[in-house]
């Protein structure tokens, strides 16, 4: 049988996975916001759709996919692809979803599983709890398997604390037994491709990696890669007044991120166990690109 799978969200994770499906062997088909995109990746050889939320695919751009997987943030008025695209979903046998470990709210550095309780407090999370709930209902009423993964905070090439140092935005930031869990890109599409195996019944996965972190160690190890001078860092009280009400948000909760159920019954083995050996390669991938152009 062919494996359709249809991606609501090309995004950066959207695309990693469909690049990993497609040299897996799968057809794949998804969304973008803009016709531009759309246009660059069809050229790279990526079915693509323009979808903003606010007019429904058509059956024909959907077509039959066994396999549908959604990456698109919700907003006030929930997900857009549950909320307008609903009649086509219950065409798959297999849904995914990627939201945030932001739904177990603050656990004051503590760690989380997925045995822990879902209790939201900044509204993005809570608007992903939704979502989550949205895609349940869908799967109960098809019969659908269902998986949902939540994220921590994603990194990657173009996108890591590496492009912050070089872009002289990152900053130091001191507030002490503060953590944040991350995970590389890579392991989030190589874990979600798993998940396409099971089917039947519905399971929340926590796709983190192994060392929670803060942000003064990840940057200076970043600026270390970088040959660049460490900073000196920033007490917490001295940076919050200067930060953006978003990135303050993400320093008042503080929690740790377990990935024990994901190893063990996925059999994940990390690519990028920690952030040293995501940064490491991300730093050496772009100074063997810069030697092979000069």
């Amino acid at each position: 049988m062919t494996r359709r799978l249809f991606i609501f969200g090309l995004g950066f994770s959207g695309l990693e996975i469909a690049r990993l499906a497609t040299a897996q062997g799968w057809t794949v088909a998804g969304t973008c916001t803009s016709e531009e995109k759309a246009r660059r990746l069809r050229e790279a050889g990526i079915e693509t759709h323009r979808f903003d939320g606010s007019t429904a695919l058509s059956a024909e751009a959907f077509g039959e996919p066994t396999h549908v997987l959604c990456t698109i943030a919700p907003g006030e008025s929930g997900d857009p692809a549950l909320r307008i695209c609903r009649p086509l979903l219950g065409r798959a046998r297999w849904l995914g979803y990627l939201s945030t470990t932001g739904v177990y709210g603050d656990h004051a550095g503590g760690w989380v599983d997925e045995t822990t309780p879902a209790l939201p407090t900044q509204p993005r999370s809570r608007q992903r709890l939704a979502a989550e709930q949205g895609w349940g209902e869908l799967a109960s009423a098809t019969g659908a398997s269902l998986h949902i993964l939540r994220l921590p905070g994603i990194y990657g090439p173009g996108r890591s604390p590496l492009d912050r140092v070089k872009a002289g935005m990152a900053q130091r930031i001191d507030k002490p037994g503060q953590f944040f869990s991350r995970i590389h890109v890579e392991d989030i599409a190589a874990s979600a491709m798993k998940t396409t195996a099971r089917e039947g019944g519905a399971e929340v996965w926590n796709v983190a990696d192994d060392l929670p972190a803060s942000n003064a160690d990840v940057i200076a190890y970043a600026c270390e890669l970088l040959g660049q001078p460490v900073p000196p860092a920033i007490p917490w009280e001295q940076a919050a007044p200067t930060m953006s009400p978003m990135a303050r948000s993400f320093y008042s909760e503080n929690r740790r991120v377990r990935n024990d159920k994901l190893k063990r019954e996925l059999g994940i083995a990390l690519r990028y166990p920690t952030y040293r050996e995501g940064l490491t390669a991300i730093a050496a991938a772009t100074n063997q690109s810069r030697s092979v152009s000069t």
